[in-house]
């Protein structure tokens, strides 16, 4: 039983990367505006994801693919906190660069665009923190996640329960999961967590009721 968990906690932390997050909330926004906006054309909006996927999540692994292989990191899930301030500020840049395409080159909605700037401040606080103390990336990578959802709900007058409760058990999982493999303790995931909600929902909030 214990290999079991052990082997579900890995893979729930594989699916939940923290990498993965910018594309899963562009997929799910894509996924929406085929409701909310369908005069979007469908090239439009592949276009957003497959850019989506080239700058925060294909480059990125490719930098940790090559700090890996000259031995800047031990492994590709970063287990030493000491570690992880080169990759962090490369996935950084890179975040800027979606910023850049999500607003410039695609010119979608402004909000989307305080997200992405939300997820590089919660990158960039993380970076920081990750000096003194191992707060978890993941947490507050699908807490950024929540966080993009909220602000498409505010902007679109409406409210996915069904996914945000999705999302919450699916963050209370990766809890468990990173907890479970020792990688942190309760209050790392939950501040982890709180930071990526707080920095990718509060900007939108204040846009929308300032």
């Amino acid at each position: 039983m214990q290999k079991i968990l052990n082997i579900l906690s890995q893979a729930w932390s594989v699916l939940l990367y923290p990498m993965l997050m910018p594309l899963y909330g562009i997929l799910l926004f894509c996924f929406a505006a085929k409701h909310l906006l369908p005069l979007l054309p469908s090239a439009y909006l592949w276009l957003c994801v497959t850019g989506t996927a080239v700058l925060t999540l294909i480059i990125p692994i490719l930098l940790l693919l090559f700090l890996w292989r000259k031995g800047y990191i031990d492994s590709l899930h970063i287990d030493d906190a000491k570690q992880r301030t080169t990759p962090y500020i490369y996935t950084l840049i890179c975040y800027g660069f979606w910023a850049y395409f999500l607003r410039a080159t695609m010119q979608l909605p402004i909000f989307l665009l305080l997200v992405a700037i939300g997820a590089m401040v919660a990158l960039l606080a993380v970076t920081i923190i990750n000096h003194w103390w191992k707060i978890s990336a993941h947490l507050t990578g699908i807490g950024g996640l929540l966080g993009g959802i909220c602000s498409f709900a505010i902007n679109y007058s409406t409210l996915p329960i069904a996914l945000i409760i999705t999302v919450l058990v699916a963050a209370l999982l990766l809890m468990y999961a990173r907890l479970y493999l020792n990688a942190h303790t309760p209050l790392q995931v939950a501040c982890g967590f709180l930071l990526g909600l707080l920095c990718t929902f509060i900007p939108s909030l204040i846009i929308t009721y300032a």
